[in-house]
């Protein structure tokens, strides 16, 4: 089992929609993945036309695996389910704060289903706190969207300290441009720059299209609708790309 983490300190750059879509793509490449939407808004949730439990009871996230494994919920696709987001799990670091390892209770209770699943996606919400840190933890890789402007680079950057000063594998980061504008000159000259500053850029570009916005409208994975376009077909792309890294280690 593999878990990828699809993770930014800052919001609106497109985590979620990788997130869906490479789980996705993963099912179709006959994987059994699980999708776990940690982010309480649950937008990943509602774009597989899943809601989340009427009950706001976190408590079995970190601890019951039995309980855990209730709470998942199969898709509309063969091989692809869905642990839904909650709004109680705004409340994540209040709980885990009081826990033993509490920076690595995600990771205990991902190892206790590793049999169930070929690839676990964890779609992020856009913060730095402790739960950021059990996803630190227990990913092999934390994929980053950015978009090729002043702030999102900004936020890469700071994302890169802080694994840094707090003891994390920054060979575990595996950023992408997210969101790309190809008539947008400073797009351009931001990725050839970052592109030289940071070499473990993925080669995988996703631009910017009003067709993965619609996702919102046709409540499924762009990949599942709109899989002729180009630009839409940068998801599998990324996907093979993400897949032939893990399988390097």
């Amino acid at each position: 089992m593999k878990v990828i983490a699809s993770y930014s300190i800052k919001g609106g750059v497109g985590k979620t929609a990788a997130s869906v879509n490479l789980a996705y793509a993963s099912a179709k490449a006959g994987n059994e993945t699980l999708l776990i939407d940690l982010d309480p808004q649950g937008a990943s949730s509602f774009y597989f036309r899943i809601g989340a439990s009427k009950k706001e009871n976190r408590s079995y996230f970190f601890t019951k695996k039995n309980r855990l494994l209730k709470n998942i919920r199969g898709s509309n696709y063969k091989r692809l389910d869905i642990l839904p987001a909650n709004l109680s799990f705004r409340n994540f670091d209040i709980m885990l704060s009081s826990m033993n390892k509490s920076k690595k209770r995600l990771k205990d209770i991902l190892s206790s289903i590793k049999d169930e699943y070929d690839l676990i996606i964890l779609d992020c919400p856009p913060n730095i706190n402790l739960l950021s840190e059990n996803v630190f933890n227990a990913a092999d890789m934390v994929l980053v969207p950015v978009i090729p402007t002043t702030l999102s680079e900004r936020t890469y950057e700071q994302l890169l300290t802080f694994f840094q000063n707090n003891g994390y594998k920054k060979k575990i980061i595996r950023p992408f441009f997210s969101m790309a504008q190809s008539k947008n000159k400073l797009h351009h000259q931001t990725i050839a720059d970052m592109e030289k500053r940071y070499p473990t850029f993925m080669k995988s570009i996703i631009s910017f299209s009003t067709e993965i916005e619609r996702m919102g409208v046709h409540r499924e994975p762009v990949l599942a609708y709109a899989s002729k376009k180009s630009y839409v077909q940068s998801y599998r792309t990324l996907f093979n790309e993400i897949v032939s890294i893990l399988a390097e280690k």
